[in-house]
């Protein structure tokens, strides 16, 4: 039996060191973020939600127009890659990659097309610090990203950016705003509760369809907890009295402030109190899958 190694990943269908996984320069990835990737949950070598990765990815890969068989066995590189870096019986995440491949550098499409590059690693699951326990804080920011937010592409400059701002703030989130209206985090969800309804933009072309964000309005749903899946204008702040981050990491991440300001009664509010658990219940080594 190979000896657990924590530095182990996996590219283009073989699984070594990661000081041994090199990566052409002239890669499309590297040189045009011609790529789209997933992070994937793990509890205790549980992955949570796999089914609606790899269809999320495969969409991805459809709409930048590369082959989506490059998809192909994912699922079982990530549990080997589990197994392989001794986080089989752990919370950990897997990050997924694939890119259009290495090619002379020009901005269309290479012809004829070459193999396109797999890469996926798994790293332990760190928990939020104690101190966000009460709620994070957070800030707006202008959504200055590209139009195709649907697609979950490498290229997260913006994002980056954003989240940068938030932290030189000593926010752990930034929101983006669109028009006016409250758009998504740079690394999740937002959902808001209004007169005791979860309000969170629709799916468009101007968010991710979360994966997090399925399942927890499939859990409010299940709960009787009323949903309505519309932007929320920046301006309309003062009328909620929660609100929340989702995310692959996060899971249901109480918000305390938006810009300096408190959210409600500037602590985790009831709604946020029953989604918590019952994502919990979800993610439970012996509970159902979503």
């Amino acid at each position: 039996m190979t000896k657990p190694d924590p530095g182990t990943v996996y590219l283009d269908g073989r699984f070594l060191p990661a000081s041994k996984a090199l990566i052409r320069p002239d890669d499309r990835g590297f040189l045009f973020a011609d790529g789209v990737y997933e992070v994937i949950r793990s509890y205790g070598g549980r992955l949570f939600e796999m089914a609606a990765h790899i269809e999320r990815l495969r969409r991805s890969l459809r709409e930048i127009r590369i082959d989506a068989a490059a998809a192909a066995g994912i699922e079982e590189v990530a549990g080997e890659l589990l197994s392989r870096c001794g986080l089989a019986a752990r919370d950990a995440t897997v990050y997924l990659q694939i890119t259009r491949g290495p090619a002379p550098r020009a901005h269309q499409f290479p012809s004829p097309a070459p193999a396109p590059t797999v890469y996926a690693a798994a790293t332990p699951l760190v928990p939020p610090p104690a101190d966000q326990a009460p709620g994070i804080e957070t800030i707006l920011v202008p959504d200055t990203r590209w139009s195709r937010c649907d697609i979950k592409s490498i290229s997260l400059l913006a994002n980056v950016l954003a989240r940068q701002m938030a932290a030189d703030r000593g926010a752990q989130e930034a929101l983006f705003v669109k028009d006016g209206l409250i758009t998504e985090g740079a690394s999740s969800t937002f959902c808001a509760v209004v007169s005791g309804c979860v309000v969170t933009h629709p799916l468009t072309e101007r968010i991710l369809p979360g994966i997090t964000r399925r399942v927890v309005l499939r859990l409010c749903r299940k709960l009787g907890i009323p949903v309505a899946e519309r932007p929320l204008p920046a301006s309309d702040l003062e009328r909620i009295s929660e609100a929340f981050v989702l995310s692959t990491s996060r899971e249901v991440a109480p918000i305390r402030a938006i810009d300096g300001c408190q959210v409600g009664h500037g602590a985790p509010g009831p709604l946020a109190g029953r989604l918590q658990e019952a994502f919990s219940l979800l993610t439970r080594p012996n509970g159902p899958d979503g």
